[in-house]
């Protein structure tokens, strides 16, 4: 009757301590969201329908039409923000945007910007980041419309279209747009970023200063096909119609 006993006090003891163990465990909150500001969001996407009316059309494929774009803006932790678009764009541009926004978010810091078309040269074969469009893959989750809100869908893409968002000295996101050409796409997310105030990158291929992210053609003339002829951030242009690096950076008066 003891041992009985004994056994049962015993079954007390470590339901209790169960309990007590429950109780003591932390509670989990809810999924981390995008961290970024809704003005601030609002205000980088309301310069997209403004910059693709330009007169110089970004060097775009369609001209004299407005480009057709989407839009997308991830946080520094890599969660999307805001998907928009204008026109009847490309569908498929809509993951792609998202991908450049998370590379440029992913691939600059304080020190140093980097846009997509920055990546270019450096991730062909023989080049020094070789291999990187293998990392960080886009989730398959999320290529419906309408989703990944909140979520961080990844990607990364090497070619022109993403910009890092800055503010007071710090990387706050990304912004990536695609719908054209690449070199358009560039011209575009650097002009939002630009007319948004985001644009106090610290350094980067260009030089120092706002916008030393700009995009860089090669040093020679060079095949839109053909390989790298040289160590460096540049990218290959995409057609007749490619604006200068200087075009680019001074925006039409409107």
């Amino acid at each position: 009757m003891q041992k009985i006993s004994r056994m049962l006090a015993g079954l007390a003891l470590v339901t209790l301590g169960s309990s007590a163990a429950l109780a003591q465990a932390p509670s989990f909150s809810a999924p981390p969201s995008c961290s970024l500001p809704a003005s601030v969001v609002n205000q980088i996407q309301s310069e997209l329908r403004r910059v693709v009316n330009l007169p110089d059309n970004n060097g775009g494929l369609f001209k004299p039409h407005p480009n057709q774009m989407w839009s997308a803006i991830v946080d520094r932790t890599g969660h999307l923000c805001s998907v928009i678009k204008v026109g009847d764009a490309w569908p498929g541009s809509r993951d792609i945007a998202i991908a450049k926004a998370s590379t440029a978010n992913d691939f600059s810091n304080q020190l140093f910007a980097l846009s997509t078309a920055n990546l270019y040269a450096p991730t062909q074969p023989g080049g020094s980041l070789y291999g990187l469009n293998n990392s960080n893959p886009f989730n398959p989750r999320f290529d419906a419309q309408e989703t990944g809100i909140q979520r961080v869908p990844g990607g990364i893409i090497t070619f022109g279209g993403g910009v890092p968002l800055y503010q007071r000295g710090e990387v706050i996101g990304g912004l990536g747009v695609s719908g054209d050409s690449s070199c358009a796409d560039h011209a575009i997310a650097f002009r939002m970023r630009k007319l948004a105030g985001f644009d106090a990158t610290p350094a980067g291929p260009s030089g120092s200063g706002p916008g030393a992210d700009n995009i860089i053609y090669p040093p020679t003339t060079l095949d839109i096909l053909g390989p790298p002829q040289a160590p460096g951030f540049w990218q290959p242009h995409c057609s007749g119609n490619d604006l200068t690096p200087q075009q680019i950076a001074n925006i039409p008066v409107t």
